[in-house]
């Protein structure tokens, strides 16, 4: 049925549930997974880009924010890359042939070239489940793949559990805010 399945995974809560039913769904037809992050600003958890103005008052102060930033940067590529290696063991150790890679760039295209490419059979990918501004401004990558993949697309939803656990943190952070 499956040979090739293309796991699109982040460093969200989801990722877990999307690679664990990815990975059951390797086991049952002996398919090989590939596990795909892609580095965007815009990811939770992201560094900040810096804000250079064309004003240079203080000429050390654009090199310092930089030099920080890349710093930020590389520990966020890191990160994923840990990611990405300890997925990979999970399923090797299963018995399931698996390999990963992580790009920078926009999460649909990548996604959906790199399944193109590759040749994969299904996505696995999450929604968290935004809509309406959030949506408008932040985009759906599960929505764009949807339209634009060259195979099948399997789309794990964040569970109820989970979005009233993130409800509840995110209550909490905007009461302590105020």
């Amino acid at each position: 049925m499956f040979k090739k399945i293309l796991v699109a995974l982040d460093r969200s809560e989801i990722g877990q549930q999307v690679f664990e039913e990815a990975l059951s769904l390797a086991k049952l037809t002996q398919a090989s997974l590939m596990l795909v992050h892609v580095l965007t600003p815009e990811q939770e958890g992201s560094p900040y880009v810096p804000m250079v103005s064309n004003f240079d008052y203080y000429p050390g102060l654009s090199s310092q924010s930089f030099e920080l930033y890349q710093q930020q940067w590389d520990i966020f590529k890191n990160l994923g890359i840990q990611m990405l290696q300890s997925f990979c063991a999970q399923a090797n150790t299963a018995g399931v042939s698996t390999e990963f890679t992580q790009n920078v760039g926009n999460p649909g295209r990548i996604i959906c070239d790199f399944a193109h490419s590759h040749g994969a059979d299904l996505i696995v990918m999450g929604r968290r489940g935004h809509s309406g501004l959030m949506e408008l401004f932040l985009g759906s990558v599960s929505n764009y793949v949807l339209h634009h993949a060259p195979c099948s697309v399997h789309v794990v939803h964040l569970s109820v559990a989970s979005k009233k656990d993130e409800a509840v943190k995110q209550t909490t952070s905007t009461l302590s805010i105020n």
